[in-house]
């Protein structure tokens, strides 16, 4: 490693992501069908330059674009040139409103994050030789999107959203050969990389280094989930079920995916720092740059509870100087801003025009 030529002295990012526009639509089709008017005038209508505006006057500095490849590219790994027109619009009012963007690969072939608790090995991590086409044909995505907006000094470049391999070793390979291919199409853009098992803080203690001096690292962090997620639908543990409160002590926890123990013990404010202690140690270690980008607590869960989580959190990551991406600006049952969920159109924090939640994003604001 070039410990050498790696900085901690990028800025510390503090954004929010715009899932649900060009990734995830299906999630937001669900929420409100009868007023969805399909894909493509979703891309159109569902972010525009106010957006971005309302980003840049709350003080963030920068927006995390999800982007799931099947949206955007054909079997045969072709750009859909009728829908690769709104990732090149983000990049242009990002650049208007003088935001920088973190391009994420959320979906790619053979790997899709929230289906991967649900079958033994996506087929991304299944071989990998050369013989594995899901490996080629996300090299190829990557080469494209890298040569098309590697010219972009606001761009950075995320390698791939929550990656759930079997081991350590197989995402680390998987790893590499995506950053040496971005690296090859974009030589000056600032690529971000994280851990396996949905960027979780403990497999950071297995996370090797990508051998650049132009390199972040990301974590997602969403413990303890008994609290974070309770009652979300898409979760189909039985122990998420039940309403829970924090700070406390959730016992057991409950496993995941590969055996990973989950939300286990006493959580508080100590705990959340003991459990970043290896993405410090390999901060530390590799003198690298890190960013949390994503986090949050599904808005259903009581207001003063999630406000204590997010004080503890941020506090947190301030302190050690990580930065951050609040998971979500708008919809998909975490957004600061709500739009067309029936689920959530009672709840008080939404209870103005704007549709704001302003308890969040103030505790968000506070911590930049």
């Amino acid at each position: 490693m070039k410990k050498e030529m790696m900085s901690m002295c990028k800025p510390r990012l503090c954004g929010l992501n715009m899932g649900g526009w060009l990734s995830q639509i299906d999630a937001i089709q669900e929420k409100d069908p009868e007023k969805f008017a399909g894909i493509d005038k979703h891309m159109e209508t569902f972010i525009t330059n106010q957006d971005f505006i309302n980003v840049k006057s709350w003080g963030f500095d920068h927006v995390r674009i999800p982007v799931d490849s099947y949206l955007f590219f054909t079997d045969d790994d072709e750009l859909i040139k009728s829908r690769i027109i709104h990732l090149d619009k983000a990049v242009e009012l990002a650049k208007q409103n003088g935001l920088m963007m973190i391009l994420d690969l959320h979906e790619c072939p053979g790997h899709d994050f929230s289906e991967a608790a649900k079958v033994p090995v996506q087929k991304l991590f299944a071989q990998i030789d050369d013989e594995n086409i899901y490996i080629k044909k996300t090299e190829k995505i990557w080469a494209i999107l890298a040569e098309r907006y590697g010219q972009y000094d606001h761009v950075l470049f995320e390698t791939l959203n929550e990656p759930v391999a079997p081991t350590s070793e197989i995402w680390n390979n998987v790893k590499d050969r995506l950053c040496r291919q971005i690296r090859r199409y974009a030589p000056k853009s600032v690529i971000i990389t994280g851990s396996n098992m949905w960027n979780w803080p403990s497999t950071y203690s297995s996370l090797t280094p990508f051998d650049d001096d132009n390199i972040i690292y990301s974590v997602h962090f969403y413990e303890p989930l008994l609290f974070t997620h309770q009652k979300a639908p898409w979760i189909n543990n039985p122990e998420i079920k039940e309403e829970r409160t924090y700070p406390c002590d959730f016992n057991q926890g409950f496993v995941r995916k590969y055996g990973l123990v989950l939300s286990a013990g006493k959580w508080d404010r100590d705990r959340i720092e003991k459990e970043f202690a290896p993405v410090y140690a390999f901060s530390e270690k590799y003198k690298a740059p890190v960013i949390c980008n994503e986090f949050g607590v599904y808005t259903p869960v009581d207001l003063n509870a999630q406000l204590r989580w997010y004080d503890d959190l941020l506090s947190v990551l301030k302190e050690k100087g990580i930065g951050f991406s609040y998971w979500n600006y708008k919809n998909l049952d975490f957004g600061i801003i709500s739009i067309g969920e029936k689920l959530h159109e009672n709840l008080p924090q939404y209870s103005n025009n704007e549709r704001i939640n302003h308890p969040v994003l103030d505790v968000l604001r506070k911590y930049q």
